[in-house]
Parts: structure tokens; C-alpha cells; sequence
């Protein structure tokens, strides 16, 4: 019966017994409230920042939910997966004005390496579509060349493809505004795949995420001395749901501000204070040059967005001008007897129709100049180089949306948690 009894009760019933404080409690009794409470400050951490990455999609039953808002009834997503776009446009507007200039990256790019990288597969491809063409426009005439006549109408057309791709790539690169939307391709690459942005931020702050579950126990620890003092002289009910909160609070809190404050380091004597994120600037600057260029601004991105985005129908009018150009070329001094064989007007439906299957075919053929253009474009570099020397203001907007947005909520969370746990040691107690 009698270990049925709170301790402060025990002991009453027994004054022999060693009582501390006003309430008469064991010593274990103060002693275990800072472990409790370290405790409390580091679950409180581990759990805002699960809610800030996790789950992806929204989990639980979506009677109503206000748009663009993490929580709903009932349920949660979290934060950053839920305001992906918007954090996604926020890290990418720090890229195109402070890291990357569009026209800049692709001036870098030689158009003739570029035909030479891909003339091969070019040659194969005009190849194949000059055959289609021709012996659908002019069967009889195209088999009865010679094959010395079809052989050097393939010597021109390899002369002529490189003079077309050059000056083709030469144009897009003067307009290279007006066919790529890179902004919009990161946008819409992680509002299609929101683990993009997590793990953007995750890689690039995995250290600073550390601290801020450790220090959880550590701040939590401190305050709980401070509680265990309270405690100590009064014992009212409500001290130890409020210290709980307090906790809960205090400890989400300061792990944020010491991640990003001081902005600027602060000498005192042989020490230095400065944000634990922005000592890491050179390190964090390759980490997110190497994620973004290998999970969004790759090659293969950057010409699928270009064959097939938004401003596609602007580079597929450029191929097209270009294309007929080059058929003009190709059949150059033949051009009055092809007319002649099959018509103006046939002769202008076949030129429409090269251009045709060449932005047809295009697309599969560009593979070839991934690696070239990746080498030429050295966008990893630029990126990492240009981010290691912003000033800390701007280098702090790399992670700090992710915890902006929504950040008195977390804090909140962490603040309920620990009364919670301050109402158990309560209900235990008494």
C-alpha cells in the first residue's frame, strides 16, 4: 500500500524519512526534473523538424484544410513539402540573380564543338529523313539516281548539316531567354518531386540539423535546472506543466536563432560568435552546387525543358527557319529540275516536311551532346565558386526559408509537447 503512495505522502507517513524542500520530496525527486526536461527539449526537436521535411503528401483524413497551409483536419504534411513552389521559387531567385546569368552559362558553349560532338548522329539522322522524303515526294527520280549522285548529295549534306547546326545554336544562344524558363524549370521540377526541396535542404543543412536535435537535451537540461530551483521552493501544481512549456519552447527557439545569429562574426577576447550554418559557407556551397546540378539543372533537364516547355514553340520556330535554310542548300543547283519534277508547290510541302522530321527526330539525338554540354557549361563550379563569396546576409537565404515559414508554429509544437510531459510528471506525482 504503501508504494501506492506519491513520495511526498510517504514520506509524511514516515518522518524519519530524508524530505527536500518545501514539499518534502526525495532527492531523486529534483534530480531527475533537468534529465526529463533534456529529454523534452530534444523530442521537441526531433519533432519540429520531422514536421518541417515529413510526410510528403498529406497524411491523415482532409476534412478542411486552408490552401497552402501544413496542418489540416485532420491531419498533416509537411512544411516544406507543402510549400514547395513556394520555397523552391525563394532558393531559385537567390540562383538566377545571385549565382547564375542564363546568357552568361551559354555563351560558354562553342556551337561548332557542339556540331562536331554531334555530327555523327546528325549525319544519321538528316540521312534517313533526306531517304523518307525523297522517295516520297520523288520515287521514280530518287531511284534512278546514280549512286555516285546520291553519294555526293550525302558529301553536301555533311558539309551542310555543320553549317546548319552551328549557326542554328549560334541563334539559340543569342536568344537563349527566349527558350529556356529556368526558374520555372526548378519551380515545376519540385513541385513535381517535393523530395527535390528536402533534399536540398536536408544535404545542405545535415550538420545544422544535428546540432539542433542535440541541442535539445542540452538547452532542455539547463532550463530543467532552472525548474528543479522553482520546484525546490514551490511546489504549486502548475510549475511543472509551465516549466514543461517553457522548455518546449525556449529550446526550439535558441537551437533556430544560433543556427543563423550572429549574421555577421562577433570577436570577444580569443572567441568568436558567429551562426553555426554561416561558418560552414564553403562547405555548404558545394554541397548545394553538387544537389542542385545533379538532381535539377542537369544536361538532360535543361533540354527536355527546352524541346518541350513552355517556350519550346520559340526554338522549334528557330529549327524550322534553319531546316529550310538548309534543304534550300542541300539541293542548291538542282533546285530548277527538282522544281520542275515535282512542282513549286510540292517542292515547298517537302521543305515543310524536312523541317518537320527534323524537330521530329531531334530530340533523340540530343543525348549526344550531354557531356559536352555539361563540360562546357560548368554550372556545379560557377554555382559553388559564386556562393562561396556572397555576403553572409544573402548566403543565409540558402536554409533559413526552410524554417521562416511557419517557424512560431514549430515552436509552438515544441512548447505543447513539453506541457504534456509536464502534466505527466504532475498526474505521477500526485
Amino acid at each position: 500500500q504503501t508504494l501506492k503512495q506519491p513520495p511526498h505522502l510517504v514520506l509524511k507517513e514516515y518522518p524519519g524519512t530524508m524530505g527536500y524542500g518545501v514539499g518534502g520530496y526525495p532527492l531523486w525527486y529534483y534530480l531527475i526534473q533537468p534529465v526529463i526536461a533534456g529529454f523534452v527539449g530534444y523530442l521537441t526537436n526531433v519533432l519540429a523538424l520531422e514536421m518541417t521535411f515529413r510526410p510528403i503528401e498529406f497524411f491523415g483524413i482532409e476534412l478542411f484544410r486552408i490552401k497552402g497551409q501544413p496542418w489540416g483536419f485532420f491531419g498533416w504534411q509537411g512544411i516544406i513539402p507543402t510549400k514547395s513552389e513556394k520555397m523552391a521559387s525563394i532558393c531559385f531567385d537567390l540562383m538566377t540573380t545571385k549565382l547564375l546569368n542564363l546568357k552568361e552559362i551559354f555563351d560558354r558553349l562553342d556551337p561548332k564543338r557542339f556540331s562536331e560532338v554531334m555530327e555523327d548522329a546528325i549525319m544519321l539522322m538528316l540521312d534517313s529523313i533526306v531517304e523518307e522524303v525523297a522517295m516520297k515526294y520523288m520515287p521514280n527520280v530518287w531511284s534512278m539516281l546514280p549512286k555516285k549522285v546520291k553519294d555526293e548529295i550525302i558529301v553536301v549534306m555533311n558539309i551542310e548539316s555543320e553549317t546548319f547546326l552551328t549557326t542554328f545554336m549560334e541563334e539559340v544562344k543569342e536568344h537563349i531567354d527566349d527558350v529556356l524558363d529556368i526558374k520555372q524549370m526548378t519551380v515545376a521540377a519540385c513541385v513535381r518531386e517535393k523530395r527535390l526541396v528536402n533534399k536540398i535542404f536536408q544535404e545542405c543543412g545535415d550538420k545544422e540539423f544535428t546540432f539542433i536535435r542535440r541541442s535539445g537535451f542540452y538547452f532542455g537540461f539547463l532550463f530543467g535546472l532552472i525548474q528543479m530551483g522553482v520546484f525546490f521552493v514551490y511546489d504549486a501544481s502548475w510549475v511543472l506543466p509551465f516549466f514543461g512549456f517553457l522548455v518546449g519552447w525556449a529550446t526550439n527557439w535558441v537551437a533556430l536563432k544560433v543556427i543563423f545569429r550572429p549574421l555577421n562574426p562577433i570577436k570577444i577576447g580569443c572567441f568568436s560568435l558567429h551562426g553555426i550554418f554561416l561558418k560552414r559557407q564553403m562547405e555548404v556551397s558545394e554541397t548545394f552546387a553538387r544537389v542542385n546540378c545533379v538532381e535539377i539543372l542537369h544536361t538532360k533537364a535543361i533540354w527536355e525543358e527546352i524541346l518541350s516547355g513552355p517556350k519550346s514553340k520559340n526554338f522549334f520556330a528557330m529549327l524550322r527557319a534553319h531546316s529550310i535554310v538548309f534543304t534550300e542548300r542541300l539541293v542548291g543547283g538542282m533546285k530548277p529540275i527538282t522544281i520542275a519534277a515535282m512542282g513549286s508547290q510540292q517542292f515547298s510541302e517537302m521543305k515543310e516536311e524536312i523541317a518537320q522530321k527534323i524537330a521530329d527526330k531531334l530530340p533523340s539525338v540530343m543525348p549526344h551532346s550531354y557531356e559536352y554540354t555539361t563540360e562546357a557549361l560548368d554550372m556545379e563550379n560557377t554555382i559553388r565558386e559564386r556562393m562561396q563569396k556572397l555576403p553572409y546576409p544573402e548566403f543565409e537565404g540558402v536554409l533559413h526559408p526552410a524554417f521562416e515559414e511557419d517557424e512560431i508554429l514549430l515552436i509552438l509544437v515544441g512548447g505543447l509537447l513539453g506541457l504534456v510531459a509536464g502534466g505527466i510528471q504532475v498526474v505521477a506525482m500526485y
